[in-house]
Order: C-alpha cells, then structure tokens, then sequence
C-alpha cells in the first residue's frame, strides 16, 4: 500500500514538487501542448517519450559536418562518424550495469531478437522449447514463434508460457521457476520481458536468471518497457543477452536505434552461430574488402553488428544517454518509487470498485507504469482524460496505463490525472 504521509489536495502536490531535487530536468524536454498553447499532461512514456532540448543541436551538428566534410566526417567530424557508436560503450553499459564491451546500439528492439535467437536459439534433441509469458508484446510473439517455425519447430507446441494464476492479473516469479524445473530438459531458451508492457510488473531478472542457468536454459530479456525506467545489473544478473528499445524511457524519437547486451562470457566465443556484417567484422581488416573475405567478428556486442550506424538516428540517442548518465538510474528510481506511491494513493482516494489497480502494490516490484481497470464505463473515462488535456494510453477494453515518467514528470501532473478520475467516481 502507498505511504500514509500522503495528502490530497493539490497543495501537497505542489509541495512535492517544490522539494524534487530532479525537478530542473523537465526543462530539458519539449512539452507538447493543447490548442491554445497550454502544456499538456503528458503521461506516456511507456509508449513515446518526450525529445531533449539537446537534440536538435547534435543532429544539426551531424548535418553540419556532412555538408562541410562530406565523406572525411567519418575521420575528420565533430564526432567521427567511424567510431561513432563507441560513445556508447560506456554510457550504455552503466545503463544497464554492464561492463563496456557488453553493450552495443543498433537496429531496432525486434531485429535484435531476431539476431540474439540466432546465436542463443539453438534447440536440439528435446531441448527445443522458448519459455515467454502471457500476454506479452505482441512483437515479441511473433519473433518467438517465427524463429521456431524457422527451426523446424511446431509455434504452438514448442512454446511455453508462464501465466498469472485464475483470478490474477500478475505473474508470481514463483510459478514460473516451477515451470522451468518442471519442463527443465525441454526448454532451450528463456525469453522474457524485464517490465510487463500491460501491467507495469518487474519481474525478478536476478533470480529467474540464475534458475533458468541452474536448468541448462539460455537466457535472454526483452527490456523494451525497463531500460531507463529501473536500475539494472545485467552483468551481475548474467543473462546471455538482452535487448531494448530507446524510443519509450530512453526519450531518443520514434524508431530509435535500439540497444543489445551480449555477456561477456560469450565475448570472444567465435563459434557462436551469428549473422556476419562488416561492422561487426574486426576494425583492424574492416576496410580489406576483399582481401579479407572471411567474417572475423570483433571480440563483444560489436560483434553482433552488421551494417554501419546510421549517425543521423544515433544522435538522438547520444542526447538522451547523455542526460541519463548525468542524473543517474538510483535518483530516477528514488523519485519515480515516490511518484507512483502518490499516485497509487490517489486512486485509492478516488473510489473502491471504481477503478482497479492491475499493477503490482509493492511498488519495488513494478516500474513507474500504473495499469488502471475501468470497472464501469471504460470509454468515458479515456473521453474525460483526453479532454482534459491528459495523454496516457488506453487499451481495449477498459485498461488505462499512466507512466509518471521521472524525468519530466511532476507530481502536479499525477494529481491532475487523478483528480479526472475523481470526477468519474459514480
């Protein structure tokens, strides 16, 4: 249950607001506004987060130093483009507590599915099955399931799923170490998502981890809905991989260039089975074209590359990462644990039966993503939110999720979403 400290009104909002240490950094961010030029309540973050200030500047740079330089930017620019994705090895591995090495920015969230399955897919004998749970990001069902088909397998029998018990809208960590120890010999691969998109979850990454390795499973985490959202220590944690969008908590645009974590155990292993490119090839025979026909795969996550970066998507990026390793993960999670306690308590204010809480109540066990039930009416209140100026996320039937995204989001914002809900309560 939420903090007793809490109150109400909206002059212990405002309160709240004035004592949040991180409360400059929403001048970093374009607030989207109404009709008449108001701000809107922007609470989704889940879905699209909101652009840097810092962006537009780095990718007039890179524009610059195209038209100034042409082809010697990749040796001779501002930030060359040749080496352009190192910048990222460090600030994205603190990320996501990893060592530099273990993190590379490319492609988007799905192909990077794809091409970690391919090398950390591998079934064989009765070991053939990919463990996911319900009602999981419809993306991630299909790559799954296409790369078991691929594989000669059945989609449907080889596909195993950890489900929330009848009744419940959460998946106990509980049930699904059972599920391993129960199928241990059958599973080749566990792939799951780090935050349940619908109902805002975190799973135990560390523990179902370290069972699922226990078993002879792969591991590997969909982080779509956690990178930027709560701390992580892949590292430690020791999945194979895992991958990530940058376009939700990430704040790096539409389609953004997403980010892959390949541990480092797996570093140097050139026998691993991958798909080859000449940016994952060794820098030291990159450019011997033909002279050097065969597929040498640079030591870690670089090695998992295939084409060059596209440098006008990737400084988008470099602006977001930038702002994320000057504040740090533990003082984004400090406040977004407060801002959904307040919001939490809010709803609770606001009717019993009414509105139902799909997310977890320990607000250790979630991220900054509230899912709320519609008991009654589902379309009115989404009506009611969206004409007051409110943007969330609605999903058939009757779910609403609210991200109060620590970055840009005040406690104001909470208070004014819940006070629609307020005016809801029959």
């Amino acid at each position: 249950m939420s903090p007793p400290q809490f109150r109400p009104d909206e002059a212990y909002a405002a309160e709240l607001d004035a004592a949040d240490p991180l409360a400059s950094c929403r001048d970093r961010f374009h607030l989207p506004t109404r009709a008449d030029g108001t701000p809107v309540t922007y609470l989704c973050g889940h879905s699209l987060g909101l652009q840097p200030k810092s962006v537009r500047a780095m990718l007039e740079q890179e524009l610059d130093d195209w038209a100034r330089l042409g082809v010697d930017a990749h040796f001779e620019g501002t930030r060359p483009w040749y080496s352009y994705h190192e910048m990222f090895r460090e600030i994205g591995a603190r990320l996501v507590g990893a060592k530099p090495g273990e993190v590379v920015m490319m492609n988007s969230l799905t192909v990077n599915l794809h091409l970690m399955m391919v090398s950390f897919y591998r079934p064989e004998g009765s070991r053939r099955r990919i463990l996911m749970e319900s009602t999981a990001f419809p993306s991630d069902t299909y790559a799954i399931k296409t790369q078991i088909t691929f594989h000669g397998g059945d989609a449907n029998a080889d596909l195993l799923i950890t489900r929330p018990r009848e009744g419940e809208h959460l998946i106990r960590t509980e049930d699904t170490l059972d599920l391993i120890d129960r199928h241990r010999d059958e599973i080749a691969l566990v792939l799951l998502s780090g935050v349940h998109y619908f109902t805002g979850q975190l799973f135990d990454i560390e523990r179902i981890t370290a069972h699922a390795r226990s078993a002879g499973c792969r591991v590997g985490w969909d982080l779509a809905h956690a990178a930027g959202n709560v701390p992580l220590r892949l590292h430690d944690w020791g999945p194979d991989f895992a991958c990530w969008c940058s376009y939700k908590y990430l704040n790096a645009g539409p389609g953004a260039v997403a980010g892959c974590f390949v541990h480092e155990r797996h570093a140097k292993d050139a026998t691993l089975p991958r798909f080859g490119g000449w940016w994952g090839n060794d820098p030291d025979t990159r450019f011997r074209m033909h002279l050097e026909p065969d597929f040498i795969p640079r030591p870690g996550a670089d090695g998992w590359q295939i084409s060059n970066p596209p440098i006008l998507a990737m400084a988008p990026v470099k602006a977001s990462l930038d702002i994320f390793d000057e504040v740090g993960m533990e003082a984004l999670r400090a406040k977004s644990l407060k801002l959904t306690g307040y919001l939490e308590y809010l709803i609770e204010q606001s009717g019993r039966g009414v509105f139902e809480l799909i997310s977890p109540r320990d607000v250790s066990a979630r991220g900054c993503q509230l899912s709320v039930r519609m008991v009654d009416r589902p379309q009115d209140p989404w009506a009611a939110l969206s004409g007051a100026g409110i943007v969330c996320d609605f999903r058939p039937p009757d779910v609403v999720r609210v991200a109060p995204v620590p970055l840009y989001n005040t406690f104001q914002d909470v208070w004014r979403f819940a006070a629609v809900l307020r005016e809801l309560k029959p």
